[in-house]
């Protein structure tokens, strides 16, 4: 099946949600086009076609490092040359500085074309944020400019076998030498993009622990630790002691090499400190931040790609004729109502997806420029984004699966693959059961609720459609519940109010979409789906989310009725 960019969505979502002309004077309308369109012409033709290949052969282990299946090397080189990875970095290291926001739509395309091998660019951006935000003048000299242009990549090395999500479990070491740097010592897995043959080097980000540091999160750094380092000039040298022992074999994104790495097995793996000493969680967290918006976006891809090929198959699959027709000639089965149903809902989650993630990066952007309410607002933007973004990119591949019928349960179709390439969004970079945590927890408690309550004041201003209105009250009610709950029925509540304030903030942002796009309609098709997505949306998927309500005030006693091994009987 051919890849089609989303070209004109991304195009509306960047006018009417992100509001990008607000962002940059650069950012003209004649440039945000030829970015859109040029991206999704390179992705359509050096990136999509090897989509298969990556999902069927993928990478391999080699005593020498990882290889990647071939085209994907000559392919990456054709995204560094063509500037790809430089729009949203920063001028100063050879970057075009745009908006994220733009260069976010630029990610959603290559995603869309190939999921798998558009981890490594994502990955990459994290470690430029951090750097960015807490390196030294000097690294910042020394790795900012090979980053930004795709040229070098990078990783974060959080998770350890024995610590999980628990990242205070951590073992590695770090030992200072007397010259400033530290010898690098533990294990990391799933390592996303932990080796490959693609880059001339890859700049690993590592959490660890100094000597004498407390226990738990409060003692854990960060550290740059290069596979290769860098000689005088600042070209790739000697190797600097970071194996790859394995790369896992997984349910899905088979192009992206999942690795674990061992630092220093020769004892010879050197590292820098990056911010300071047991700030570690807080330059953390400026990476996790961007990767938990990025994931987000993730689930934005795998959904518009499946949309795109349960489209392909209903209009070409011929099967039974129409319910209540006069003829009994068998028709596409996009005529069936069930089938309309299920695309339908396709494109409205989708769409609702990509608004509620392009609205977080907007929010993003303008907190870089120093607007601190919009700072406050992406903070709690994230988790839904991650979470509301990741289940929607699963539901819309599932239903893509189901649209195909038999067929989709059938490798060769494709379908299957984006159902296997989402299901690990809603697990990595945070879990979305602690997505949900952060949000009733850290998020819920920013200005006493003023952050949340003032947004939902600014939807309820906006709305029109009486059950969004409700949702938005019933939203309201919870929120001032959960203030005052104890942590225990917080926790409890956390996950059905995240979907429910998710599906409220997609409603007031699909709603507004609906009525810019009925104004500004005439005989367009793209405007005319657009408005019937949101129609779809507000008046079937929000009054869905209303049922939540109950469960996001009941008690967490519900949970620990019974003891743990009762769950076994």
């Amino acid at each position: 099946m051919s890849f089609t960019p989303a070209t004109a969505e991304q195009r509306f979502v960047l006018d009417h949600i992100v509001r990008l002309g607000e962002l940059s004077e650069e950012a003209t309308p004649d440039l945000v086009e030829a970015v859109l369109e040029g991206a999704g012409a390179f992705a359509a033709g050096e990136w999509a076609p090897l989509e298969r290949l990556g999902d069927t052969d993928g990478p391999r282990w080699t005593e020498d490092g990882v290889k990647m299946p071939a085209g994907f090397g000559a392919a990456y080189r054709a995204y560094v040359e063509g500037g790809w990875g430089t729009i949203g970095s920063p001028v100063a290291y050879g970057g075009q500085g745009l908006p994220v926001s733009l260069s976010i739509a630029v990610l959603e395309t290559l995603g869309s074309a190939n999921m798998g091998f558009a981890l490594a660019p994502i990955l990459t951006v994290g470690a430029i944020e951090s750097l960015v935000h807490h390196g030294t003048e000097k690294q910042q000299d020394l790795y900012l400019p090979k980053l930004a242009t795709g040229e070098w990549t990078g990783t974060m090395n959080l998770t350890e076998p024995q610590a999980g999500s628990d990242v205070g479990a951590l073992r590695t070491t770090a030992t200072p030498r007397g010259d400033g740097t530290f010898l690098i010592k533990g294990t990391k897995i799933f390592i996303s993009f932990g080796d490959h043959d693609m880059a001339d080097n890859i700049v690993h980000l590592v959490l660890a622990r100094t000597p004498g540091a407390p226990a738990g999160t409060k003692g854990i750094s960060l550290f740059l630790v290069p596979k290769y380092r860098l000689n005088e000039d600042g070209t790739p040298g000697e190797f600097n002691d970071v194996r790859v022992v394995s790369i896992e074999h997984k349910m899905g994104l088979h192009a992206s090499p999942t690795c674990v790495l061992s630092f220093g097995d020769h004892d010879d793996c050197v590292g820098e400190l990056i911010g300071n000493e047991m700030g570690g969680i807080v330059a953390m967290f400026t990476m996790m931040n961007n990767a938990r918006l990025n994931v987000g976006l993730q689930g934005v891809q795998v959904a518009e790609r499946a949309t795109q090929r349960a489209v392909a198959y209903a209009r070409e699959r011929i099967q039974s004729a129409r319910a209540g027709a006069p003829s009994r000639e068998s028709v596409p089965i996009i005529e069936h109502p069930d089938v309309r149903r299920m695309l339908l809902r396709m494109k409205a989650q989708t769409q609702a997806a990509r608004a509620l993630v392009y609205y977080a990066f907007g929010q993003l952007d303008r907190a870089h420029a120093g607007d601190a309410a919009a700072k406050a607002r992406v903070e709690l933007l994230t988790p839904l984004a991650k979470a509301h973004g990741t289940d929607l990119g699963n539901e819309v591949a599932s239903l893509g699966i189901q649209v195909h019928g038999g067929m989709g349960y059938i490798e060769e179709t494709g379908a299957a693959q984006h159902f296997r390439d989402a299901r690990i969004t809603p697990i990595y970079e945070g879990t979305n059961g602690i997505q949900a945590a952060d949000l009733v927890g850290r998020k819920l408690s920013m200005d006493n609720g003023g952050t949340l309550l003032g947004l939902l004041d600014e939807m309820r201003g906006d709305a029109e459609d009486r059950e969004l209105t409700r949702l938005i009250e019933a939203c309201d009610e919870v929120t001032r519940y959960l203030l005052t709950a104890d942590t225990d029925d917080r926790l409890a509540a956390s996950y059905p109010f995240l979907t429910m304030l998710s599906v409220a903030v997609c409603g007031w942002l699909m709603e507004l979409q609906g009525r810019i796009a009925e104004r500004t309609g005439g005989e367009s098709p793209f405007l005319d789906m657009k408005h019937a997505a949101a129609r779809f949306y507000v008046e079937q998927i929000v009054p869905e989310a209303m049922g939540l309500k109950a469960a996001a005030m009941a008690k967490a006693a519900a949970l620990y009725a019974v003891d743990a091994g009762a769950f076994a009987t």
